[in-house]
């Protein structure tokens, strides 16, 4: 039997530095990258910490009690991500996600919340503010975070059996908490909300049709993502991925189906609604169906490091700017330049590229920049 092997690698040091081109590149909001892709999406992870231990995102064999996290003055202030986020709606953001590890965990986030939506898009409109949280300090945080900007969040749950969800978690959290913070934020007014269930073969894909049951009808949309190959601590393996297409054929034999128009340019799900109009589900199918062409994402790090695709090696370091006296427009421009150079699609290349053990060793970890 084949022993799993776990790099132990700190995925955050490897960085590029950041320089300001000679001449400035003016924010007008019509911002492309070298394949022609805008930029309309900023992801900010807010903090690399996380009270779960979902095996395929942090496995407690790898972040352990003894796991080197960032210490606190490596993050970035709430002013300095405020100031950072200014320049990316300037140059066409229109959708900001907190992000994490847990971003709830980050001390006062609803200080960073309402200066995140005080800002405005390049056309003057507040911009969509959302947050992705496993749903374990909803219940106590919602009204709070609705009353400071936020515009509204996804939840992460992976199942309804509470001894499949407690496994997953890796820490026995009950599954009826998750779904009482996923109430509280109904009741606040942080919707439409989103519930993401990760599905991985073997593990949880038994839950997809009571998942489905239990959402139907309630308002919430539910989305079910193919396991990724993220990182390197994962032990990610083709055999437990269960397509996008098997979710929707089970789905749709028991609760008819029909597929649905984007919402978005660049929207990751694809969207199907119930034949009956009592709703809508979602996949991301990152694996199977790559969606690399439409991508308007970047993603900043909780240090100040910008990556530009989920399965990047590399971050750009945008913090050394901001603390060395860089000015707005100096800022404005290094950004304008990263992106204009961008032509990552590495989920259309997966298939192609080398079994290269070493290629997933250099991958940054999901719980260091967000989903």
């Amino acid at each position: 039997m084949s022993e799993r092997v776990i790099p132990l690698v700190d995925q955050r040091v490897s960085s590029l530095p950041v320089r300001v081109p000679a001449t400035p590149i003016a924010a007008t909001g019509l911002l492309g990258d070298a394949l022609g892709r805008p930029l309309r999406d900023l992801r900010i992870s807010v903090t690399d910490r996380c009270n779960f231990r979902c095996s395929y995102c942090m496995p407690k064999d790898v972040f352990d009690k003894d796991y080197p996290y960032l210490p606190h003055s490596a993050l970035l202030s709430f002013e300095e991500i405020s100031r950072v986020a200014r320049l990316f709606l300037a140059h066409g953001v229109r959708k900001i996600r907190l992000t994490g590890g847990e971003p709830l965990l980050r001390k006062n986030i609803e200080i960073l919340i309402e200066q995140l939506s005080a800002l405005r898009t390049a056309d003057g409109t507040p911009p969509d503010l959302t947050l992705t949280t496993n749903g374990s300090l909803l219940a106590r945080k919602a009204r709070a975070l609705k009353a400071a900007g936020l515009s509204r969040v996804t939840v992460s749950l992976d199942g309804l059996d509470d001894a499949v969800f407690r496994r997953m978690n890796d820490v026995d959290f009950p599954v009826a908490d998750v779904l009482r913070g996923i109430d509280a934020a109904m009741d606040a007014g942080l919707g439409p909300i989103k519930v993401n269930m990760v599905v991985k073969r073997g593990t949880n894909e038994h839950e997809i049709l009571p998942m489905a049951r239990h959402f139907r009808g309630s308002g919430v949309v539910l989305r079910f993502i193919e396991y990724m190959d993220v990182g390197a601590t994962n032990g990610w393996r083709m055999d437990e991925v269960l397509p996008s297409a098997d979710v929707v054929r089970l789905i749709h034999e028991t609760l008819p189906l029909v597929q649905l128009d984007p919402s978005a340019p660049g929207e990751t799900a694809e969207r199907w609604g119930y034949a009956d109009g009592s709703g809508e589900i979602g996949v991301i199918s990152s694996v199977t169906q790559a969606f690399c062409r439409d991508c308007n994402r970047a993603r900043l790090s909780t240090e100040g490091r910008l990556y530009l695709c989920l399965f990047a090696s590399q971050g750009h370091d945008l913090r050394e700017l901001l603390r060395g006296g860089a000015s707005d427009q100096e800022m404005a421009s290094a950004i304008g330049a990263i992106w204009q150079q961008r032509d990552d699609r590495y989920s259309e290349l997966r298939a192609s590229l080398p079994a290269d053990a070493s290629r997933g060793a250099r991958r940054v970890e999901m719980s260091y920049i967000g989903g």
